[in-house]
């Protein structure tokens, strides 16, 4: 696809970490929409999460950065093509260096980030990065187009094309249902297999359970289902893309997701969730944002925990008493209150 003609009033956003921070991203989508709808917005992910974007409706280009495998090349070949499109403003939501000096070298008029970036020297706007009680992750990146606006918080929101909505309608079609999305890159973040088990066995059988994940996945998720010996499990698991996925979801009397991407999948389509959080805490700000929310987590307090920000590759300590501690019960009340609650997903794209 050939480079964007100049254009003095472009804004270009930069996150290239993981899917769930491309997802909490999408929010600035929507301020911009609303508050400027006439200007183009161009959107970096690294390669991989381009499908999140493809075909936005708010979304003007998409620009993709091999970090596997082209890193230092693809990040000058990118600067290139930042400064010979001539956005008006570059804003990074990332503290790393590389996207601080792909800001911080755009050309752009206005160059923002946050104050922790090694290039924020060099930023025209530099925004507090503070982690504090009842902050969403989501409200800190929107400081980042006004630092003193005071504003409702606005939610993510991806928009499933036709195609992706077409994948996940037979799944929808057969009755009601659940989903369950058992993986995270993070140990420490994914609830334990034999806990997924107890689960899966306790819940009500007129439930259809879709596992969810991508092809990574997908052996955990056989797992499962092998070991709940349940009837109406069904594997999906590097079957749908993440927007499919999404789609699916919205339609789920229930969403059971670990602190992950899934769980902010269920936030940008409304989609009901129940997220289950094992060394890390909601205070962080990365909780779930859909209509209808249940966060379960260890009643006890234990002083290992919080343990860290993103969770680790094992237990530091090696109990994981934070997952292993969790009951069954606490996430079929969660069903319960779902079962009683009117679905509020958000519109199909067809709506817009």
């Amino acid at each position: 696809m050939p480079a964007p003609l100049p254009s003095s009033r472009a804004v270009l956003l930069i996150q290239t970490a993981f899917i769930g921070d491309v997802i909490l991203a999408t929010a600035l989508l929507e301020r911009l929409h609303q508050t400027e709808p006439d200007t183009p917005v161009d959107f970096l992910v690294r390669k991989g999460n381009e499908g999140l974007l493809q075909n936005h409706p708010h979304v003007r280009r998409v620009l993709i950065w091999d970090k596997k495998h082209d890193k230092y090349r693809g990040l000058w070949r990118l600067l290139q093509q930042i400064r010979a499109t001539g956005y008006d403003r570059v804003i990074t939501l990332q503290r790393f260096a590389s996207t601080g000096f792909l800001t911080a070298f755009s050309g752009a008029r206005q160059r923002v980030g946050f104050d922790k970036n090694p290039f924020a020297f060099r930023f025209t706007r530099v925004v507090p990065h503070v982690i504090d009680v009842g902050v969403h992750e989501v409200s800190r990146n929107l400081h980042l187009l006004d630092p003193a606006a005071e504003l409702a918080l606005t939610p993510p929101r991806l928009y499933p094309t036709p195609a992706d909505e077409a994948a996940a309608a037979p799944y929808a079609a057969a009755g009601p249902y659940l989903c369950i999305a058992p993986t995270s890159v993070w140990f420490t973040k994914q609830f334990p297999e034999e806990q997924w088990v107890k689960l899966l066995r306790a819940l009500p059988p007129h439930y259809t359970v879709y596992l969810l994940g991508g092809p990574p996945d997908a052996e955990a998720c056989a797992r499962l289902l092998a070991a709940s010996g349940r009837p109406g499990v069904i594997n999906l698991a590097g079957q749908l893309s993440l927007l499919a996925s999404a789609a699916l979801m919205r339609g789920a009397v229930l969403n059971y997701v670990n602190d992950s991407a899934p769980m902010h999948l269920c936030s940008a389509v409304g989609a009901p969730t129940c997220a289950v959080y094992c060394s890390t805490v909601p205070f962080f700000g990365f909780g779930p944002l859909s209509p209808f929310s249940r966060v379960v987590e260890l009643m006890e307090e234990l002083d290992c925990r919080p343990c860290g920000l993103h969770g680790y590759r094992k237990c530091p300590l090696g109990h994981f008493y934070c997952a292993h501690g969790i009951e069954t019960s606490q996430l079929l009340a969660a069903l319960a209150e779902a079962e009683q609650t009117p679905p509020q997903p958000l519109p199909k794209r067809e709506g817009l």
